[in-house]
């Protein structure tokens, strides 16, 4: 059960990679960030919107980062490591993490955008250290059972998958 009010102030903070995965695994589509934004603020008061991503090779992040931006998110972006031997990896945990609880004391709700089970210790910091709602907004099958069970409410992307799907294969 989501408690929402009208002049609770909220944060939404979106791991890109995470979203992005789930959907091309689940339904070999892309993410509309749009539609998740609209249903995670919810018409509530939106202090910020923060897109993390992680750069690549490709020409197409330009524009996709463009569009992030017209919705409405901050987009903070780090490139891609790449290792010895060619392991690859980028994530942005630790800048989520250190952004929610930095912009904590500044809001009511902390909607976390991702259903990556690392976050669970950083969702009972907020709402213990700051007394914040957390809430998880993922795709429930691809999302940890321990962090949809710690948030203060979860919405599952799965439910209605097609509102925030893009149309078609990408």
């Amino acid at each position: 059960m989501r408690s929402q009010y009208k002049g609770q102030r909220v944060g939404v903070f979106v791991d890109v990679q995470n979203l992005y995965y789930s959907a091309r695994s689940l339904y070999n589509t892309k993410v509309n960030f749009n539609a998740v934004l609209k249903i995670a603020v919810g018409g509530r008061d939106l202090i910020r919107a923060i897109a993390y991503v992680i750069k690549a090779e490709a020409m197409k992040e330009t524009t996709f980062f463009d569009a992030l931006k017209a919705i409405g998110f901050e987009v903070k972006a780090k490139d891609l490591q790449v290792f010895y031997g060619g392991n690859k990896k980028g994530d942005w945990d630790i800048g989520i993490a250190m952004d929610t609880i930095e912009l904590a004391p500044k809001l009511d709700t902390i909607i976390l955008v991702s259903g990556d089970g690392d976050y669970v210790p950083l969702v009972q910091h907020l709402r213990r250290a700051f007394g914040c709602r957390v809430e998880v907004v993922a795709f429930g099958k691809s999302g940890s059972l321990k962090l949809k069970e710690e948030a203060d409410s979860f919405l599952d992307l799965d439910i209605d998958a097609r509102k925030y799907l893009m149309a078609g294969k990408q």
